[in-house]
């Protein structure tokens, strides 16, 4: 048993080494990385870190400006593409790889196939997306012609593929190119985030269409799901097409703008082809999630709204500590399917200056992610590295994320030879390293019971609940005491261990015979009882990770 530990990395910047970073620059000015920069080296390297999973973030052919005529590829308006590059999640074709990541554009399926046999080769799985609910308003694809047989002259019909708003032109609320290259689409299709109007604004998703499932949106939301729609079966077919070359998982966006049915008929489908695959669902509505598992199938969830926003805010002082404990009690009965992050292509980078402004503010927090439970993790690239998404790349603003809609060389990335890294950073990809490896050598941590101590450690002058948090793990001989300060300040901590942990864990405490502290392997005092406290010094904004293994 080992746990889910995911990399995500867009391939676009991965392996950028270009630097001219144009501000809105071409695929010429400012490059673009490939497929084959991730060689057996680099993918033994993140195997290295303690990864178990690479996501590939925009390897489906998607919408953009960068023209391709030579090799046969329509042109896309680039009114209708956000960015020189282009939004990853506007899928121009499900069935094919993006020609910016391939060496050979003719050859960019081939070199897919080759990318997965080396991942697999470093010991690693692969994960991609599947964008289900949306694609480029320009979108074509000569295997699954989606919308090629839709009647355009209704809103809904069971039989479409797309949504559609009769005897209006697309005509979006702020300026497009004008004149005779002008943009046309008419009838207009609805947009991609629900947007059921000819006009959509600058914050709507624009760029992309919705995918009609069979539900009525105008009618109270009446479902029309048998016979199954056609688009059930086009969707079903793109994901066996994938799971078929070796991908071992999906990672699904806006996954709850899909309906739970859907999901429910085609996860198990797919399952039955490849039944290790696992599928993870991007969803921000808690009163969907067990819905979503259970009747959708789901192996996995986000957990933004809940770990991910509260971590976010205790890191910058607007939550104390123990609302910690709140978050993995609503989702008790689930928690191992939740997937946990503090970055990701959505979110701004914990060092930027919209989030905490200092990259190792965030180490309490990732040990808490990290070892809380049994439920899979990932980081972000560059996040290892204290990467601070405050460039102003074009389209994306400095806005402290890292954009995925322009051409652009991310310099932590490229500076990841060890040779290049800054004192700062090195202490930071070793932590990184050392806890996402603990995760998977520590049995307490990969399949222990855990024990919350906050509920019998309240303020006091030893323990301030609002800066630390502190629990148990415990599975075979080792008995794990973590302790995170969130405070900025060194604190002598002494932790209440109370009889009903020992007693729900099943450890004599007498047994005990050493302790040993993982970060840092240092020897620590190794008696312990029930009832009494436990001295830990604890250093500004990290944590502590005891081992105490028992006779």
């Amino acid at each position: 048993m080992s746990k889910t530990i995911i990399y995500q990395v867009l391939p676009r910047l991965f392996g950028n080494l270009k630097t001219a970073n144009i501000p809105n620059g071409t695929i010429e000015e400012n490059g673009s990385g490939k497929m084959s920069a991730f060689t057996p080296k680099v993918l033994k390297e993140i195997r290295r870190m303690g990864v178990s999973h690479v996501w590939y973030t925009g390897l489906l052919e998607h919408a953009t400006q960068t023209e391709y005529p030579k090799y046969g590829l329509r042109k896309n308006h680039p009114a209708i593409v956000k960015g020189k590059a282009g939004s990853p999640y506007a899928i121009r074709d499900y069935y094919s790889i993006d020609p910016d990541l391939a060496d050979n554009v003719p050859a960019r399926i081939a070199e897919f196939e080759a990318l997965v046999v080396r991942t697999h080769q470093a010991g690693l799985k692969v994960i991609i997306d599947f964008v289900p609910n949306h694609v480029a308003r320009q979108y074509y694809s000569g295997t699954d012609n989606l919308g090629v047989n839709d009647n355009a002259q209704t809103t809904f019909s069971p039989n479409n593929n797309f949504y559609y708003i009769p005897g209006q032109a697309f005509a979006p609320s702020f300026d497009l190119e004008a004149g005779e290259d002008a943009y046309c689409e008419s009838p207009a299709k609805v947009t991609g985030n629900d947007c059921f109007s000819a006009h959509p604004d600058a914050n709507d998703w624009y760029e992309t269409v919705k995918l009609n499932y069979g539900i009525d949106y105008l009618n109270n939301r009446r479902p029309h799901f048998d016979p199954v729609p056609d688009t059930w079966c086009k969707m079903r077919d793109i994901l066996l097409f994938w799971a078929t070359k070796n991908v071992d998982g999906f990672r699904c966006d806006m996954a709850e703008m899909v309906p739970v049915e859907f999901w429910g008929w085609v996860i198990p489908i797919v399952k039955q082809v490849r039944p290790d695959v696992r599928f993870i669902a991007e969803i921000y509505n808690p009163d969907q999630y067990r819905n979503y598992l259970w009747n959708g199938k789901f192996d996995y969830l986000y957990d933004k709204v809940g770990l991910y926003d509260t971590l976010r805010d205790v890191i910058c002082g607007r939550q104390p500590a123990h609302a910690i404990t709140r978050c993995w009690q609503s989702v008790g009965d689930i928690q191992g399917q939740m997937l946990y992050f503090l970055e990701n292509h959505d979110e701004q980078r914990i060092a930027s200056s919209f989030f905490a402004g200092d990259a190792m503010k965030a180490l309490p927090a990732f040990a808490v992610l990290a070892t809380m439970n049994k439920n899979p993790i990932m980081i972000y690239a560059g996040q290892e590295l204290g990467e601070k998404g405050m460039d102003a790349e074009g389209f994306s603003g400095q806005d402290g994320r890292t954009t995925i809609f322009d051409y652009w060389s991310v310099e932590s990335l490229h500076n990841s030879n060890a040779a290049l890294l800054t004192n700062e950073q090195k202490d930071l990809r070793s932590f990184y390293t050392k806890i996402l490896n603990l995760c998977n050598t520590s049995e307490a941590i990969r399949e222990g019971k855990f024990f919350d101590l906050m509920y019998v450690n309240p303020h006091s002058n030893f323990f301030n609940p609002d800066k630390q948090y502190a629990f148990m793990r415990y599975a075979g001989r080792e008995l794990l005491l973590i302790v995170a300060n969130f405070d900025e300040a060194e604190v002598e901590a002494n932790i209440f261990l109370p009889s009903a942990a020992f007693d729900y864990f099943g450890v004599d405490e007498a047994k005990i015979v050493s302790a040993k502290e993982f970060l840092s392997n240092e020897k620590m005092q190794w008696q312990i009882a029930r009832d009494s406290h436990y001295p830990v010094r604890l250093a500004g904004t990290t944590a502590r990770i005891i081992r105490f293994l028992n006779s």
